[in-house]
């Protein structure tokens, strides 16, 4: 008995509580995320396992700047990216941006104390997402086996009420070019 996507489609989604936030529910019908797409309802986690953080909940009702690494720890990641964001967070801020996001595909301690290592409390959310659901419900995913398989291209996005209204994906997912604190769009 073989089942077609539309069949499973179909039931997961009478399993899903309805939201204003898309749902993506399987990789052969996914496309890439683009600017006007809801965001997905995926559960992150912040601090522990035990603090689960839904993005698009958090997104709702306000303007968020959401970034994408391939890793904490990694060089260019804590040298370039992670530090612009954080020395962008107060203007950014003071212009209207309600959260700073961090996301990567690790374990809630990781992303921990790679954000106390940096001092990010009070400036930018740092979101594990252990499994890659979300990176890879926006079809931002990427293998990279040096770092543990499965990743996270490195992209930045302003999102505005669920909504993405901004979207800079690295060309090779992830160099340090266009996903830069200095190069978003984020004011009206």
């Amino acid at each position: 008995m073989f089942r077609t996507a539309t069949s499973i489609s179909r039931g997961v989604s009478a399993f899903v509580k309805q939201t204003s936030c898309a749902l993506h529910t399987t990789t052969a019908t996914m496309a890439p995320v683009k600017v006007g797409d809801k965001l997905p309802s995926v559960d992150l986690f912040e601090d522990s396992p035990a603090n689960k953080v839904n993005i698009c909940e958090l997104t709702a009702g306000k303007k968020v700047v959401l970034f994408a690494v391939p890793g904490a720890f990694t060089p260019g990641c804590s040298k370039t990216h992670l530090p612009g964001y954080i020395q962008n967070a107060d203007k950014m801020k003071s212009d209207g941006v309600g959260e700073i996001v961090c996301v990567s595909v690790n374990d809630p301690y990781v992303m921990a104390a790679w954000g106390a290592q940096h001092n990010t409390k009070g400036k930018i959310r740092m979101l594990a997402d252990p499994s890659g659901n979300f990176v890879k419900a926006l079809d931002l995913s990427t293998n990279l086996p040096p770092l543990g398989g499965l990743r996270s291209k490195r992209f930045s996005m302003v999102i505005q009420d669920s909504t993405v209204q901004e979207l800079n994906v690295e060309p090779d997912g992830t160099g340090l070019s266009c996903s830069l604190a200095d190069k978003l769009k984020y004011k009206e």
